[in-house]
């Protein structure tokens, strides 16, 4: 047993590299005049600061997040960087930290890429409970369809889908802000709170981007780069949370969720 799993592991490590293969690390900084946020991906050494966030935001979040029907065991985060990592090697997704002011206020992804024909993704993103309501959402939306669809190091899809639980006003304010086409209702499309419920469905599309969707955001929306973030306006340190396991099932590692902020 123990030669057949260094053989895997040699394979794998001389295995060709997948053609779709995200290249990261990846750092995309807001544009003049917008929202000052940083979209990052995730490392190991942000597992204090990532927890001190999300958890401390779990009664804020829980309403709209999906789970797995099938009530699977949570994954670490070590876990779940490995996933991270890995959806990375094979083009299948990706998932950034946003940033204001060097602080840790939410999380963006893409999930369940698709290539071939259809080059598609499906988008999910939260953001913590003092930092909603200052245009953050948008931003981090509109930087990430510019470089998945715009930026020739990105995974260069065509449409990127973003799912919404209809009493979600917040996040249906979100994709309007942006541009996104609405497409919609999508009977019972994901499993949130304990039941299947259906999902306003908005698309950001190539055809759609023109200069930009951060430079039309800005333009729509005036200077707001001056904004500041309650609870958020330095870089002090975040203080640390206990290691628990992340309530993401495996089959939505990739973090394609429902959670949503302006």
């Amino acid at each position: 047993m123990v030669g057949v799993s260094v053989f895997q592991t040699l394979r794998h490590a001389f295995a060709p590299a997948d053609p779709n293969a995200i290249r990261t690390p990846v750092v995309l900084h807001a544009p003049a005049g917008a929202v000052p946020i940083t979209l990052r991906t995730m490392t190991m050494d942000d597992e204090d600061a990532w927890s001190a966030v999300r958890w401390g935001n779990e009664a804020w979040l829980k309403p709209w997040e999906s789970g797995d029907p099938m009530h699977g065991p949570g994954i670490t985060f070590n876990q779940w960087m490995a996933i991270q990592r890995r959806n990375e090697e094979r083009g299948a997704g990706i998932v950034f930290l946003i940033e204001h002011r060097m602080r840790i206020v939410g999380q963006i992804s893409i999930g369940a890429i698709t290539y071939g024909a259809m080059r598609t993704g499906v988008v999910g993103y939260w953001v913590a409970q003092n930092a909603a309501g200052h245009g953050i959402a948008p931003t981090a939306l509109a930087m990430l369809a510019d470089w998945a669809i715009g930026d020739p190091t990105g995974p260069r899809l065509h449409r990127l889908e973003i799912a919404i639980l209809p009493e979600n006003t917040r996040s249906l304010a979100v994709v309007r802000k942006v541009g996104a086409r609405h497409e919609g209702l999508r009977a019972n499309y994901m499993y949130v709170a304990g039941t299947w419920r259906s999902h306003e469905t908005f698309s950001l599309l190539a055809e759609d981007m023109g200069a930009g969707f951060a430079a039309r955001l800005v333009a729509a929306g005036g200077d707001v780069s001056a904004m500041a973030v309650a609870g958020v306006a330095g870089a002090s340190a975040t203080p640390s949370a206990p290691t628990r396991a992340i309530d993401t099932p495996r089959r939505n590692a990739d973090n394609v969720t429902t959670v949503s902020y302006s």
